[in-house]
């Protein structure tokens, strides 16, 4: 579990920062989904 959660904070720094997509978003809807996928993790991890 511990290698799954490194290998997917460092792949989500890498997808972030190249995703070219992310200037067609605005920004509300962009911190929403945003913090719809944090809220899932930590649902998976408790």
């Amino acid at each position: 579990m511990k290698s799954l959660q490194k290998f997917s904070s460092v792949h989500a720094a890498f997808h972030n920062h190249f995703n070219k997509d992310r200037h067609l978003t605005q920004r509300e809807d962009f911190k929403a989904q945003r913090s719809a996928a944090l809220a899932e993790w930590k649902s998976l991890m408790a």
